[in-house]
């Protein structure tokens, strides 16, 4: 990407900080070389896969074995310069054959957790290998079994060598996901962030909006929420604002340097954040409060025992998905929410701002109408 242009390319660029492979792209990788080597008896090495933007990379396997019925691969997880809890882990996929029919079935190895509480995107008692890893391997599966005369139906097992002790580091535990790391990606990309580099990135991607005439800009929390932005306001790639956690970031840049309007756009549960008052949504310093969403359902209409399950609910998306079933609009509350702080931070700067939250798969699920001083 050339440097005139900005957008998540020219942002990463500008901090100068390597990019990693997710956990998903990882066990893809090592599930298209187990495969392989499981129907023509050779592991490719280095195995090339392709991800859902396009990029091709190459990873080398760190372990392999082939036995009768069944081959596995290991691939260990480069993050680049993200400080990521999953570093250097080896993670491994073992395939075994079907018969026919039976699809591509997931299974939890060692080090992987399994889901255990609903208001996840799996159903309980599934492999924490979350939906956009399962596609991505799916996919590789059925290029290898075009390749050569297979069908296709296989059993994979991802583990992560000490993925449960690694995993007493992040909030699976309370999630409810025992037992090991999730498998997560949906890009297949780690994009790594330093506050400082990725604040000064942020700055940058609002100078070179303004500087191309840019009047409407997002600032997005990931890939999807910029697909949505794209799709909903067909903003080029210069208005996009790869803002991660750093939503206080933009605010005040922005105020510093308005534009004539601002659309934040991410996840519900982020946006949950936002909505209660924080600035920085990393999960490391803030987290989605239950109370908080309890009385905003209570201010939407819900009753008593349903606001009551909206606090006890597991996750961001389990109480959502309460108020959803009972036509009580959780999702514009938390939009038009976050929008109301978004405006307090902007102190009367002259710009209007909007906000909608997302699911995980780029559902939009609340919006607020747009609103300045």
């Amino acid at each position: 990407m050339s440097e005139a242009k900005g957008g998540r390319g020219a942002q990463l660029k500008h901090t100068g900080l390597r990019p990693g492979w997710t956990t998903g792209a990882c066990a893809t990788a090592a599930t298209t070389a187990a495969y392989t080597a499981l129907l023509t008896g050779e592991f490719p090495d280095p195995v090339t896969i392709t991800l859902p933007r396009g990029q091709t990379p190459a990873f080398a396997l760190a372990a392999e074995e082939l036995a009768a019925g069944h081959a596995m691969a290991a691939v260990v997880k480069d993050a680049g310069d993200d400080p990521d809890v999953t570093h250097g882990a080896l993670i491994r996929s073992t395939v075994r054959l079907l018969p026919p029919g039976s699809g591509v079935v997931f299974r939890a190895g060692e080090g992987v957790g399994t889901i255990t509480l609903p208001g996840l995107p799996l159903p309980v008692g599934e492999p924490a290998i979350n939906p956009v890893p399962r596609e991505m391997m799916r996919d590789h599966v059925a290029l290898v079994a075009g390749r050569h005369g297979a069908t296709g139906d296989v059993e994979v097992t991802i583990s992560v060598d000490h993925g449960e002790e690694i995993a007493r580091s992040t909030w699976n535990p309370r999630l409810g996901i025992l037992g090991g790391l999730s498998i997560l990606g949906t890009t297949g990309i780690v994009v790594p962030y330093s506050c400082s580099a990725w604040i000064d990135s942020i700055r940058r991607g609002v100078d070179v909006a303004r500087a191309a005439g840019r009047t409407h800009v997002a600032g997005c929390t990931g890939s999807t929420s910029e697909k949505t932005v794209v799709t909903e306001y067909g903003l080029p790639e210069d208005a996009l604002l790869d803002m991660g956690d750093f939503a206080g970031a933009v605010l005040k840049y922005v105020r510093r340097h308005p534009v004539d309007r601002l659309t934040i756009c991410g996840g519900f549960a982020k946006l949950s954040k936002l909505a209660a008052g924080h600035l920085d949504l990393h999960s490391a310093r803030s987290q989605v409060n239950k109370q908080f969403l309890a009385d905003l359902a209570r201010e939407g209409g819900a009753a008593a025992a349903l606001a009551a399950e909206v606090e006890q609910a597991n996750t961001g998306l389990a109480a959502l998905q309460l108020c959803t079933a009972a036509g009580v609009p959780l999702g514009d509350l938390v939009a038009s929410r976050a929008r109301d702080e978004a405006l307090g931070v902007l102190r009367g700067a002259p710009v209007v701002v909007d906000v909608i939250c997302i699911d995980r798969g780029g559902t939009v699920v609340g919006r607020s109408d747009p609103a300045g001083p």
